[in-house]
């Protein structure tokens, strides 16, 4: 038999060691956008401890906050049925970005322009290069 089915659940040390992480990691369903910003922090705080180590310690945490981001933005942020420009203009905006932000991975700041101006289309790098920077599926660039 497993040891960890013979033992009895103590409570209180749960109830006790949840209260600790819930300070340090807010978990649970998003109920504001002051805690879904306060959420994509500590993501993006594991995502940089973490990186691409998937047997990490602390993986199984960073998939559940990022679980509880995912869904909150689908029910809040879903972005809009655009063309690739559009939905570009709409990700920069939403995070501050002007063109010479990404002009070092899209290829320079004419290109930038070029594709907002809807006179170029994204190649399978840049969508790949967006996708990474905003964290959202290349699917809403194609």
């Amino acid at each position: 038999m497993n040891i960890v089915a013979e033992r009895h659940l103590d409570i209180a040390s749960v109830q006790s060691a949840w209260l600790g992480l819930n300070k340090l990691v807010p978990l649970g369903q998003i109920a504001s956008e002051k805690d879904y910003k306060r959420r994509v922090r500590v993501m993006d705080e594991l995502l940089d401890r973490i990186g691409a180590n998937e047997s990490h310690r602390l993986m199984p945490l960073l998939d559940l906050v990022t679980k509880e981001v995912e869904s909150y933005e689908n029910k809040n942020h879903a972005l809009p049925d655009a063309v690739p420009a559009a939905v570009l203009a709409y990700l920069m905006e939403e995070h501050s970005l002007k063109q010479t932000d990404l002009a070092e991975e899209l290829g320079g700041q004419s290109i930038v322009s070029a594709i907002l101006n809807g006179k170029r289309e994204l190649n399978t790098r840049q969508v790949k290069a967006l996708a990474t920077r905003f964290r959202v599926s290349p699917a809403v660039f194609l």
